[in-house]
């Protein structure tokens, strides 16, 4: 009988056996949107299935503890003669990476490992696996392992250690030796001999140690991951010390603190560091579950709240109860409480904890913000939907059921089943308790109520097994302003009671959440606006229509011909004396790593640097992990910045930083004579250099449209007030102004300050290439520049698998069974890394003139990101038909958001594979199968089995015929070609 293991959750033969086909049942419903089950038995029509990347581990396993006589000969043939094809091998791993991660293990098991062991080590520790013609090479690796056999019997029997002493030794001290060269005393062999330690190189051990320990705490702050280029920059401001430079020259010698990954291959620059977790860390990390909801966990009764003898026991929200209407309970009580609902509970069964839902953006149902956490309930059929059929079966059971009492004596902490109104029956928890009356805590609804005794039924052990539905939230922004009335009465009136999506930016037992309000047109940021809540009206422009206000300052122009101005007003004094001391605070502190910012999101506030000083701004997008979108809110310039460029504003200078509101103004021009349309370069260049560099400025108020938070104005330089005839809305309105040229873009030029920047909406100089700490953003002068050199070389394309292989995809793009793509799983992250750089180069500079052409590659603007494109097709309005190169989506772009795609983001292979379902054919698909397709497979992880591969000169045009199989189940694989035939045998025969 053949052995058989175990792979994508099917019995797999190890001998040449075919692969059995699965016996899938009929859909009965047309609309199927959960994977089908399968069983065993495999289709013998099918490619016999080989171990993909993802699911290869118990198949390591099994071949090292089963290593046959073959396998051991390929080796020793291949390592005593060296007749393998090193190049070859290189071609297929990334070898710098591949190194650092084995120098990691070795360094973990420094006494030494059985190779056999090294593959699930390694996928272990890296969620990845270890490629066979690495294992070959071990022995050539001399400096990351030394291979010895403890016995001649071969593979099996093969010892793995450090690397010997004298070079493990350099590694260890950053190969400082030859820069301390002159300082270090030189030592004979004798003087070693005899004992001797060499004070020097104790010295600089002890150095080096104390810098690993330092870097260790600065990526430990940056979860995400550290760029390793901007390493030097962060420590030498954190730690007021010079940053070892060679330690970027060899990363390996970090091998032990933190991990390195070289995001692109072969280039030593690109690489990003994560901090370690430890062992005892990983065990002590909370899960992802809410411990079920206590009233002393949840809500804390006030310390004043009593009864009252004419209270309603009708279910109603606690925001309707006064203070009153509740039971006496005081801190000390809290832990009599404890006991009791402790005691309580080991009498009935305890429901299982809450868990947070998988998507990143679960709606809810906020209940309340109480305290420092907002209370919710979340909305689906594992919650919302459950919660609803087991409160219909309470109804019926409590409602028919004839010998059912009330509670003769109910305790502390007790789950009980209450009768609400419209004859709702709901489960609660005892509160407290005097006399006649009970204050119970709503589990599943989120608020207190006080009830006569008699309304307390014992909760049958049938309703115990559903969660409680009451969760907890920490609002991101708000931790440190949740208690003041403000912020209290905001919250009430644009959340309290909706129904919201929550975007979970932290999860813990208390989740950190941004809430949305998505009823209008734009995603409405509930934090944000509660933050606005705490503006001080006193410090805020009160803008009136007809108002007149001199010595303005033009701060910024847009590419649409909005313009921000500051107006001289008490908050602009008070955030001039509030920055100065912020400036200060850093100039005499050391700035310690709780400064940087760890966890960007839209709507934080914090601190960048703007013509040599720090200021506030806000985070409007976030792109990956290291890279955001922001906004100046003092001079609304908007840029593009890495997360290391920010500061969190320090504690004692938190709150009066966020009472001072923004001192930009977003104004328009009002009152222009004709209907001027879209900008034109020429106009807008105009604008700019007639106001940005104008000292005294002057402002007409014509009306103020607060709901989008705009000022229409009649703008005046010093010389033309008050002069409507001489004012700028007046001139601008120069025809010549208006004819769209070809050949004019909006670009910068550069400035002594370093590079200036362009989004199309702001002109801002970065110091990417100067020495100091971080980058300064300021307004640089404007001029019109010249046609850009467009690259015509391409990247290789990307490598597939041969026909039958399978790879590990992700489905970026469905259509129908006839048209998808997808993306290779293992180079995602490659592909956010050049996200990320596009990004930070694109915004920090000048965008070009250059002449888009029909089928060539450049990169384009979209949403704020950058991406590699071939123009498909050239509009007459303006427009230019674009094919993403990474996504396989066809989009319309502005010819004015087009640029050349510059040769160093022409290195990764275009990442979007076109691509047909194998094992079923269709002439046409109908809309209702290609949602059906598109449920099961769009935007999810698969696995692909190649067919075929059609071939095309250029990679866009390749297309590949492959299965595609679900594994997420934990024991069922889905294939979907299987699940698309019973589908349409069911159509045929309701037809």
């Amino acid at each position: 009988m053949p052995e058989t293991k175990t792979s994508l959750g099917r019995e797999m033969l190890t001998t040449d056996s075919k692969v059995q086909a699965p016996v899938v049942g009929l859909l009965k419903d047309a609309s199927v949107r959960k994977p089908l089950s399968a069983t065993v038995n495999r289709s013998e029509k099918r490619p016999l299935l080989t171990f993909p990347p993802r699911f290869q581990k118990e198949l390591q396993v099994h071949l090292a503890k089963n290593t046959s006589n073959e396998q051991n000969a390929v080796w020793s043939d291949a390592v005593d003669t060296g007749k393998y094809d090193s190049s070859a091998l290189q071609s297929n791993h990334n070898s710098e990476l591949v190194q650092s991660r084995l120098k990691e293990i070795m360094c973990k098991y420094s006494n030494g490992i059985w190779f056999s062991k090294l593959p699930q080590l390694y996928r272990k520790m890296f969620n990845e696996d270890l490629q066979q013609d690495v294992l070959k090479q071990l022995e050539q690796w001399t400096h990351v392992c030394t291979v010895e056999k403890s016995a001649p019997s071969g593979v099996a029997e093969l010892l793995l250690y450090p690397p010997r002493s004298g070079q493990h030794q350099r590694n260890l001290i950053f190969n400082q030796k030859s820069i301390d060269k002159k300082q270090e005393p030189s030592f004979t062999n004798k003087t070693v001999a005899q004992g001797r330690k060499p004070i020097a190189a104790k010295s600089l051990v002890s150095k080096n140690i104390e810098i690993k320990q330092k870097i260790t705490e600065l990526l430990q702050r940056y979860s995400s991951g550290l760029w390793a280029k901007a390493l030097p920059k962060v420590f030498e401001e954190a730690y007021k010390m010079q940053f070892p430079q060679n330690i970027l020259d060899d990363l390996d010698c970090l091998s032990d603190i933190c991990t390195v990954d070289y995001a692109v291959p072969g280039d030593r620059k690109k690489a990003i560091l994560y901090a370690k977790i430890k062992s005892d860390e990983k065990n002590d990390k909370p899960k992802e579950t809410f411990s079920p909801v206590t009233p002393t966990a949840l809500v804390k009764p006030e310390p004043n709240e009593v009864i009252e003898d004419h209270i309603d026991v009708g279910l109603r929200s606690n925001k309707n109860s006064s203070n009153t209407d509740q039971l006496t309970l005081t801190e000390n009580e809290t832990t009599p409480i404890a006991e009791e609902f402790t005691k309580s509970c080991s009498m009935q069964p305890t429901p299982p904890a809450l868990n947070i839902p998988a998507e990143q953006f679960p709606s809810v149902l906020v209940v309340e913000l109480h305290n420092t956490e907002a209370v919710i309930r979340y909305i689906g059929p594992e919650y919302s939907g459950a919660l609803e059929q087991m409160e219909d079966s309470m109804k019926e059971y409590y409602t028919y059921t004839v010998d059912l009492m009330p509670l003769s004596s109910p305790n502390v902490g007790q789950l009980v089943a209450i009768g609400a109104e419209e004859d709702a029956w709901l489960r609660a928890q005892i509160v407290a308790m005097e006399a006649e009356k009970v204050k119970v805590f709503f589990v599943d609804h989120g608020f207190n109520e006080v009830v006569d005794k008699a309304k307390l039924y014992k909760l049958d052990r049938r309703f115990c097994s559903l969660p409680f539905q009451a969760a907890k939230c920490k609002l991101a922004g708000l931790e440190v302003f949740c208690k003041e009335p403000c912020v209290l009465e905001s919250f009430e009136l644009l959340a309290s009671g909706k129904i919201l999506l929550m975007e979970i930016l932290e999860r813990s037992e208390v989740p950190l959440v941004l809430l949305y309000d998505t009823s209008g047109d734009d995603d409405f940021n509930i934090n944000t606006a509660c933050l606005k809540a705490l503006y001080d009206k006193i410090l805020g422009l009160n803008l009136k229509e007809n108002g007149v206000y001199l010595n303005v300052v033009v701060t910024n122009v847009c590419s649409d011909g909005t313009i921000y101005c500051q107006v001289p007003s008490k908050g602009w004094t008070q955030l001039n004396a509030l920055l100065e001391k912020v400036e200060q605070y850093f100039n005499y502190r050391q700035i310690t790593s709780e400064y940087f910012v760890s966890l960007p999101f839209c709507g934080k506030r914090c601190l960048a640097r703007w013509r040599g000083k720090w200021t506030r701004v806000e985070i409007t997008n976030v792109h990956g992990t290291r890279v955001v979108d922001i906004i100046f809110l003092d001079t609304g310039i908007v840029a593009s910045v890495a997360v290391t460029e920010l500061r969190e504003i320090p504690p004692p200078f938190l709150h009066d930083s966020v009472s001072i509101p923004p001192q930009a103004i977003k104004c328009c021009l009002a009152d222009l004579t004709f209907n001027i349309g879209m900008w034109t370069p020429d106009a807008v260049l105009w604008l700019r250099d007639t106001v940005l560099n104008c000292s005294d400025c002057s402002i007409k108020i014509v009306k103020v449209d607060d709901t989008k938070g705009l000022v229409h104005i009649y703008l005046f330089t010093s010389k033309n007030f008050p002069n409507p005839e001489r004012s700028i809305n007046h001139k601008i309105t120069n025809a010549d102004l208006w004819k769209h040229r070809k050949d004019v873009y909006l670009g910068v030029e550069r400035s002594s300050t370093g590079f200036p920047s362009n989004k199309g909406d702001a002109n801002i100089a970065s110091e990417f290439e100067t020495k100091t700490s971080v980058k300064d953003f300021g307004i640089a002068p404007i001029k019109m520049v010249a046609p850009h050199v467009i690259h015509n070389a391409l990247p290789s394309p990307f490598v597939l698998p041969q026909p039958g292989e399978h790879m590990d995809v992700f489905i970026s793009v469905a259509c129908h069974p006839g048209h998808f793509v997808f993306q290779p799983w293992q180079e995602l992250y490659k592909l956010e890394v050049l996200m990320e750089e596009m990004i930070l180069f694109y915004s920090s500079t000048e965008w070009q003139c250059i002449s888009v052409e029909k089928n060539k590659i450049f990169v384009a603007q979209l949403d704020n990101k950058w991406y590699r494109v071939l123009v498909k097709g050239i509009l007459t309005n303006g427009l230019v038909s674009v094919y993403q190169l990474d996504y396989g989506r066809h989009e319309l772009v502005s010819c004015r958001k087009v640029q050349a795609l510059v040769p160093q983001f022409r290195q990764l292979p275009f990442q979007a594979i076109t691509a047909q379902l194998a094992g079923v054919k269709c002439e046409q698909w109908s809309e209702e199968a290609s949602i059906v397709f598109r449920n099961h497979v769009e935007r999810k992880p698969l696995v692909a089995q190649i067919q075929t591969v059609q071939g095309s000169a250029n990679p866009w045009d390749r297309k590949v015929v492959t299965y595609l199989v679900d594994t997420s189940l934990p024991d069922t694989d889905v294939w979907i070609h299987d699940l698309l035939t019973e589908y349409l045998a069911e159509l045929s025969k309701a037809a």
